[in-house]
């Protein structure tokens, strides 16, 4: 079986789920008072919890069934952050000078989608591996490619390849929706039947993985 599936997880089965970006920071105290700190991750990971809620039969029967065909923490998949999913703003539309990807250098064909948060020296760059199929808008200098004949990106792997190399010195940026790679946390689902037509589904974890 493979490690990652490219389902992503229905949408209205996400409303009311909570999450948050963790990560780890080792400090140490020096008998002096003061600190040193250091962190074995260059990347953050998300995890997210399906929230306890009513649902209708048919909703608990379908997340029973996606839970099931990823035969629980065994298969990853796509699960859309709805608080960050877009290279802008959550309210705004993906345009292709959202984020910097690089500068062409005459050979470098292919460049690999991110999302820079903050600016300066203390900038975190994300890497985004899981765009939405056909969502990706990609710009050489300042001017849109055409998908297809311009450029062509791989919504499996996050990397867009230009058909021709952008010059030296141009800038590259994209605009693009996207989906977080999450695993469920927990081999058990457990649902308490409310009446003939809901149930209530215990809070579901979930977790990010590298892909």
């Amino acid at each position: 079986m493979l490690p990652f599936s490219e389902v992503r997880l229905p949408a209205r089965l996400t409303f009311g789920s909570t999450g948050g970006i963790e990560r780890r920071t080792e400090v140490a105290l020096l008998a002096s008072g003061y600190e040193t700190r250091a962190t074995p991750w260059a990347n953050g990971r998300r995890r997210y919890a399906l929230a306890a809620a009513l649902h209708s039969l048919d909703d608990v029967a379908e997340l029973l069934a996606f839970f099931e065909a990823r035969r629980g923490r065994l298969q990853a998949f796509r699960f859309t952050d709805f608080a960050d999913s877009r290279s802008c703003a959550p309210s705004a539309t993906p345009g292709p000078l959202d984020q910097p990807l690089g500068t062409g250098d005459g050979t470098t064909t292919v460049f690999a989608l991110a999302k820079t948060y903050g600016s300066g020296a203390q900038a975190y760059v994300r890497p985004i591996a899981k765009p939405v199929d056909g969502s990706v808008r990609v710009a050489v200098a300042g001017i849109e490619g055409v998908a297809g004949t311009d450029f062509t990106a791989d919504p499996t792997t996050g990397l867009v390849s230009f058909t021709q190399p952008p010059a030296a010195g141009l800038s590259v940026t994209a605009g693009f929706s996207f989906d977080t790679p999450v695993r469920f946390d927990t081999d058990r689902i457990e649902v308490t039947l409310e009446s003939f037509d809901t149930a209530r589904i215990t809070a579901t974890p979930l977790i990010e993985v590298r892909v």
